[in-house]
């Protein structure tokens, strides 16, 4: 079964000259071989597993810049991998589903997905998520585990403090809280913004990019699960505040 037109045109000269090395996760073999066929010709060196248990084989044994993770698998879905891959790190997951319903991908996007495309897509379409993915995270440099070169940069706030390079938030009690991707994102720029009213469409943009579909509350998923991990109540916020009809504050004066 195929869903791929891979005589279409394309442009391997505009492929980035990086080592990026996806894995992909699916039990379709055919689907598997094209993707991988596919990906090589824009200068990446993909892996494929069939199932939870190849993936982490090669996880433990190869260097991965991100895994393509079908929704659908067999035994242990995508949604438990999704799980378990945000929980030992912060590899960028890029989802795969056949179903269109909102609530897979909400539920994907919840336990850290950091995109997520619908079959049947156009490969070319793949290769700019990843790439797209890459460059959000910092991981375009094709090592798992890699980060940004950017000076390193810890915001204090409330209590709370966030460091820009481990990525951790910590309580004021001194607890690592695990953010994902996408949560790191947009605490950081309500961290750059304080004070200020952002809108939905502003705050896409900053924590996500276009790549995503602009889907109904995914932004509002997004605060809501930052709010639990913050300890602000969503019936009386006191950071994350909700501003009526133009979208949302992060009501804190001092930011070190």
């Amino acid at each position: 079964m195929s869903h791929f037109d891979l005589d279409k045109d394309y442009s391997p000269e505009s492929a980035q000259p990086l080592c990026i090395r996806p894995l992909i996760v699916d039990d379709d073999q055919s689907l598997r071989e094209l993707l991988c066929d596919y990906l090589k010709r824009f200068g990446m060196e993909p892996l494929a597993a069939r199932s939870g248990q190849e993936m982490r084989h090669l996880l433990a044994e190869e260097r991965v810049s991100i895994v393509v993770l079908d929704l659908m698998l067999p035994g242990e879905d995508g949604l438990s991998l999704c799980r378990w891959l945000r929980a030992k790190s912060d590899i960028p997951i890029l989802m795969l589903t056949a179903r269109c319903e909102a609530a897979d991908r909400i539920i994907g996007l919840e336990l850290g997905a950091d995109d997520y495309m619908i079959k049947p897509f156009e490969p070319r379409e793949l290769v700019a998520r990843i790439q797209s993915i890459l460059r959000r995270t910092g991981l375009d440099s094709g090592v798992t585990g890699a980060r940004p070169a950017t000076p390193h940069a810890v915001k204090h706030f409330d209590g709370w403090q966030l460091d820009s390079v481990l990525r951790q938030l910590r309580s004021p009690e001194g607890l690592l809280v695990p953010l994902s991707n996408a949560e790191f994102r947009l605490l950081w720029v309500f961290l750059e913004r304080p004070g200020r009213v952002l809108n939905r469409e502003q705050l896409l943009d900053a924590a996500r990019g276009r790549t995503i579909e602009a889907f109904d509350r995914s932004i509002d998923l997004l605060v809501s699960r930052l709010r639990q991990k913050l300890q602000d109540p969503s019936r009386a916020p006191r950071l994350l505040k909700t501003i009526r009809g133009e979208g949302y504050l992060f009501d804190v004066r001092c930011i070190e």
